[in-house]
């Protein structure tokens, strides 16, 4: 019976080291620390927003560190838009350790359509957000919706990765660069933050040497006439800049408008001539439309021609009739005569 007590009392307490070893071999989640890097001015990811991601996944305080898929719960969290890369570790104090590397927008796109979203320095799209915008670049009329580029567009998003890049690492260019429109045949034309000119880059081909051209204007001519004076400026062409004076368009303008307009005043014309000899009238006409639609000279007026006088056919001019004076014999005085030579 002693034996069997002793027995029995060195099993209970075996059973009594190994359950408190178990015990102590279950790890539970002590706290999550959140740390977010990779963006410098922009946060688009939020510290709330990745502990609520964990918590729907099942991961709390208490929760047992055995049932915790970090792999899976890295990969769920890069599908985020936003998040470049996510890295999960325990440390000795059972602490959850979450380091997100955020994506940093370097640029926002418009389409044609009106829609928008930005790009990183990869190039891959990113989402827009309801709570932050980024001050970045904007680019305007880029061709194409569709996540999958063609050729074409792909060699676009690929100019507005380089013009950025370019932009970025000019402090003085990111503060004044405020939009950047692409053109039908795609090429660049810049909206700056000061002054409301149109500045035609052309394509992205010796892109330093335009804004260096650019910047040496911005000192040599606008610091002395002004950010108003011009209202497009050209530096597309090697070693110029070609700046065009506001309003100096329009008188050619107001004159193409006045020969456009009298042209097709002079096709009305001729129209109700001709609807005029249909109906009955007998009157040759000899067509003007020719000789009046084609823009005047320099050196030739343009007549206007009335309706009246083209309808009515030219009378012949009446014979004046001569009368011969009698002759009275009479000489006339020399004065006179002189008078009438």
């Amino acid at each position: 019976m002693i034996l069997s007590l002793w027995f029995v009392l060195g099993a209970a307490i075996i059973v009594l080291l190994v359950s408190a070893m178990h015990k102590k071999e279950i790890k539970e989640v002590s706290d999550i620390k959140v740390e977010i890097e990779g963006a410098e001015q922009h946060v688009f990811v939020d510290e709330k927003d990745v502990v609520s991601f964990l918590n729907k996944m099942g991961v709390n305080k208490g929760t047992e560190i055995d049932r915790i898929d970090l792999r899976h719960l890295e990969d769920g969290l890069k599908l985020n838009g936003w998040i470049n890369n996510a890295d999960l570790f325990f440390d000795n104090n059972n602490i959850m350790h979450v380091n997100i590397q955020e994506r940093e927008p370097v640029a926002r796109i418009f389409t044609i359509n009106g829609s928008s979203f930005y790009i990183d320095s990869s190039g891959k799209r990113l989402p827009l957000s309801d709570n932050l915008s980024a001050r970045v670049p904007v680019f305007t009329s880029f061709p194409s919706e569709n996540k999958k580029l063609s050729g074409p567009d792909s060699a676009v998003l690929a100019d507005i990765k380089y013009i950025t890049q370019f932009i970025q690492r000019d402090s003085f260019w990111l503060q004044q660069v405020s939009q950047i429109d692409i053109t039908p045949q795609h090429t660049y034309e810049m909206i700056p933050v000061l002054g409301n000119q149109v500045i035609a880059l052309g394509d992205t081909s010796n892109l330093e040497d335009k804004f260096d051209r650019l910047y040496s204007f911005y000192k040599q001519v606008w610091a002395k006439a002004g950010f108003e004076k011009y209202e497009r400026i050209d530096v597309q062409y090697d070693g110029q800049v070609v700046a065009s004076r506001r309003g100096a368009a329009k008188p050619m303008m107001d004159s193409l408008k006045a020969m456009s307009q009298l042209a097709n005043n002079m096709q009305k014309m001729n129209t109700m001539l001709r609807d005029s000899a249909v109906t009955g009238n007998t009157t040759e006409l000899k067509p003007v439309v020719d000789s009046i639609a084609k823009p005047a000279t320099a050196k030739k007026d343009v007549k206007p021609i009335s309706a009246t006088s083209t309808l009515k056919a030219k009378a012949p001019a009446a014979k004046k009739k001569v009368v011969k004076a009698k002759p009275t014999g009479k000489r006339k005085p020399k004065a006179v005569m002189n008078r009438h030579r």
